[in-house]
């Protein structure tokens, strides 16, 4: 992991093994739509969860928990909007319950795995 892609897409791949560890379904990864990106699209019961993968080597620009700012937010309701319209018939309103969660996966300076921190609700609507 010399590159922040290849961390990225690391600490992605740990968020999918803490999800399905918990028996999450992962719906879709890295879903791209006219609204944005989300990294993972997951389902647990009958709520679908938009998940926001954040991972960080040491603490030099703060802790993942703090990096979600008002626009990523927002950005964040409106691809899960738009997931949700995509998958229901035309003229039906999606009233599918839904949610946008925090994972944040944190390493060492050495890039070993010291925790991955999984906060449900993460931003409110």
């Amino acid at each position: 992991m010399t590159n922040s892609a290849g961390l990225g897409r690391w600490g992605e791949r740990q968020a999918r093994l803490h999800l399905e560890a918990r028996g999450y379904i992962i719906a879709a990864t890295n879903y791209r739509c006219r609204a944005g990106e989300v990294d993972i699209v997951a389902i647990q019961g009958d709520e679908t969860v938009f998940v926001e993968v954040k991972t960080r080597r040491g603490t030099p620009f703060g802790p993942a928990e703090e990096s979600i700012s008002p626009t990523r937010a927002q950005r964040l309701a409106d691809v899960a909007q738009e997931f949700l319209q995509s998958r229901t018939p035309a003229g039906y309103h999606s009233t599918t319950p839904w949610r946008i969660d925090l994972i944040c996966v944190n390493l060492d300076r050495r890039g070993r795995l010291q925790s991955v921190n999984h906060i449900r609700h993460a931003v409110e609507f």
